[in-house]
């Protein structure tokens, strides 16, 4: 990559991370309150993302996009770095809410929040579709897994029914799935739905960003280093580095590699704090977890996605 290039994905990537600590000022002064948090949350998980989502799929064929070759490597990676980490936090010996968290938090990608708009602002339109399928692929095995572990190793109580019967209303699934089906179907949608969409949809990282940031806490004595550390090196370092290497072997075109490396080399989830308070998890850690990987990140996603370019 030339040194133009480099400096466009550094700053493109400072701002990221410059709106990240604005949503973090906000929450602070008092101007992101809980109500006004959860009202901006909403609309970029109810309506941004889903945009996002349908307008980079909906003149695809989804045979075009999902492979079998795809769903393999993706499962591969996802669960190869899931048995890494459960090895090294079994090995670390934490209690079993703090090693439950550190388990899941080490493979939970944030791929709809920062991975898919990331994607979409920095590649093109087929990188971006196929991102958007990556999203779902993985998010349809990740949450359910993440229950699994959370309510095993904590012995909490979930109705697994109804986990999963939120996951299939899930608005980022049912924008993806409706999109695929109206591309591969060839239903025209018109010029000013899709530029609504496509307005609305460019809404959905700045929007995620300061959700994210106004979620953020951290209580530095607390932190437990050792943890923390092996989670952000298993996370999103060892994560993208399984995917490159998985991705390189099956030989996959270069708009899948691109969008499988980078989605999986992102941050944890937000949403692990959430299923970590609902199940019995460590929050305090989750949140530490949150708050470390998506800091690092800027500059591991700044190396993936030079060397992408």
């Amino acid at each position: 990559m030339e040194l133009g290039g480099e400096l466009d994905v550094l700053l493109r990537l400072l701002a990221l991370l410059v709106v990240l600590l604005v949503g973090t000022g906000l929450r602070l002064s008092g101007v992101l309150d809980a109500t006004r948090t959860d009202w901006l949350n909403a609309v970029a998980y109810y309506v941004a993302l889903p945009a996002l989502i349908f307008i980079s799929v909906y003149d695809q064929n989804i045979g075009e996009l999902l492979s079998l070759t795809l769903v393999a490597g993706l499962l591969l990676v996802l669960f190869s770095t899931a048995g890494l980490a459960w090895i090294v936090h079994q090995i670390q010996g934490s209690e079993s809410d703090r090693q439950s968290v550190a388990i899941v938090q080490s493979y939970h990608s944030n791929l709809g929040y920062l991975g898919l708009p990331l994607v979409a602002a920095t590649f093109g339109a087929q990188v971006t579709a196929i991102a958007s399928v990556v999203l779902g692929v993985v998010t349809l095995v990740q949450v359910p897994l993440t229950i699994l572990v959370l309510s095993t190793f904590n012995g909490a109580d979930v109705e697994l029914i109804d986990e999963l019967r939120g996951l299939a209303l899930n608005p980022v699934l049912l924008s993806l799935f409706a999109g695929l089906a109206i591309g591969s179907s060839g239903v025209f949608v018109p010029g000013t739905v899709a530029t609504g969409l496509d307005g609305v949809g460019s809404l959905a990282l700045p929007l995620a960003l300061l959700c994210v940031g106004a979620s953020l806490e951290v209580d530095l004595p607390a932190i437990d280093f050792g943890a923390t550390g092996s989670v952000v090196a298993i996370k999103i370092v060892a994560m993208p580095i399984f995917a490159w290497l998985v991705f390189s072997t099956l030989a996959v075109d270069t708009a899948t590699f691109v969008a499988s490396v980078v989605m999986l080399g992102t941050p944890t989830a937000v949403s692990t704090y959430v299923f970590a308070a609902e199940l019995q998890g460590d929050e305090e850690f989750a949140s530490v977890n949150v708050f470390a990987t998506t800091l690092v990140s800027i500059v591991t996603l700044f190396v993936l996605i030079t060397m992408l370019t």
